[in-house]
């Protein structure tokens, strides 16, 4: 009997984009799950600052980005959290309350793997679920060899296995935050419904920017 599967889409989502949606509905057709769950993180570990938008704002800006799509879901489960948010921990959370006939797939960018050594209990998190790497179409697929000496050749090999191509979408958080604060239109960047609320509420510095006024 072929088990379910759901992917766990975790990030800051600061803001939620096109990207975002685009990568994760392809990572879903990929791997034949039935739902993408994003999980908007209070904090990353990784990170020593918390995100410019508020918590609140980040979940209403996903929830908002993916009306439309019947197979997407957001979760506060990491917001309810003290700072910062273990992947582990929230992996175990949705392995119980699915149970043991759904595969968890955590989608993880190209561009992460090289700080997974850093991650919390990776060793573990290997081990728990199908930590599924997306790299950009035209991009060479990511190579987990080099952690081989560490985590052997059995999770390599996982890893591997779980390595999907994505479209290439040129979008980053980080460049819509600059170009709101700097005045400059983001309309081609966001759900149309999100640049509205950024504009309403006037995040990252924005005033009617988000539509390009």
């Amino acid at each position: 009997m072929t088990k379910r599967k759901i992917a766990l889409f975790g990030g800051t989502f600061d803001p939620v984009h096109l990207g975002h949606t685009t990568v994760a509905e392809d990572a879903a057709r990929r791997i034949g799950a039935e739902k993408i769950i994003f999980i908007p993180a209070k904090r990353s570990p990784l990170k020593g600052f918390l995100p410019k938008a508020n918590d609140k704002h980040r979940h209403k800006m996903i929830t908002l980005a993916i009306a439309e799509q019947e197979t997407f879901e957001v979760s506060d489960c990491e917001l309810k959290k003290p700072a910062p948010s273990y992947t582990l921990e929230t992996v175990r959370q949705f392995q119980n309350e699915y149970g043991g006939g759904t595969l968890i797939h955590w989608l993880v960018g190209a561009d992460s793997i090289d700080d997974l050594t850093y991650w919390h209990e990776i060793v573990e998190l290997i081990d728990t679920c199908l930590l599924t790497t997306m790299y950009r179409a035209g991009c060479e697929p990511p190579d987990f060899t080099k952690y081989e000496p560490i985590w052997g050749p059995q999770r390599i090999e996982k890893l591997q296995q779980n390595v999907i191509p994505t479209p290439l979408v040129d979008i980053s958080s980080t460049e819509i935050r600059e170009r709101l604060a700097a005045g400059r239109g983001v309309t081609d960047m966001l759900n149309p419904s999100v640049a509205e609320y950024i504009r309403k509420h006037g995040l990252y510095g924005s005033k009617s920017t988000a539509n390009g006024e």
